[in-house]
């Protein structure tokens, strides 16, 4: 699979959990706190996909414009893992505040998806080439795989 094709399955993966977590209810405390370990992991693991493989590749083959998108995905790639999912896990999942957060997290992945998918993704279809993105989606899988096994064996936080 090709790395935008990979990281596009990434992002639906992370919608659907969005949604699931913003249907659920103060009373759903189980499943808003499975939930939200599984959207972390999800997004832990796309942002280094992203980080490590895919954005170096796209900014190198680009010019001042893919820079600057660069550095605008890895900003709300910082905000979301090192403000907003921090403090959603430290909500309790019984109140209207993690509803609201949720919400906030929601919209902020949902712009920069949008974005990735409108903007960066057919920019860098174009700059890498078929050839490439196949090579990135292979380095994709393998550090994909090791995130996997590396994390199977450890018990989930409570």
């Amino acid at each position: 699979m090709n790395a935008i094709d990979l990281l596009k399955a990434d992002h639906e993966r992370v919608k659907t959990l969005l949604t699931q977590l913003s249907e659920s209810t103060e009373r759903g405390v189980k499943k808003r706190t499975e939930l939200l370990a599984k959207l972390e992991m999800e997004i832990t693991l796309h942002t280094q996909l992203e980080e490590e493989i895919l954005y170096p590749a796209f900014r190198k083959a680009g010019g001042k414009e893919q820079d600057i998108m660069y550095h605008e995905a890895k900003e709300e790639h910082r905000t979301v893992d090192s403000l907003v999912l921090p403090d959603l896990k430290q909500t309790d999942p019984s109140s209207t505040e993690f509803s609201g957060r949720v919400k906030v997290v929601k919209e902020l992945l949902e712009h920069h998806i949008e974005e990735e998918e409108t903007e960066m993704f057919p920019q860098a279809r174009k700059l890498l080439g078929k050839t490439v993105l196949d090579e990135l989606g292979a380095e994709m899988e393998a550090m994909r795989a090791a995130y996997k096994k590396a994390h199977a064996s450890k018990p989930l936080a409570a």
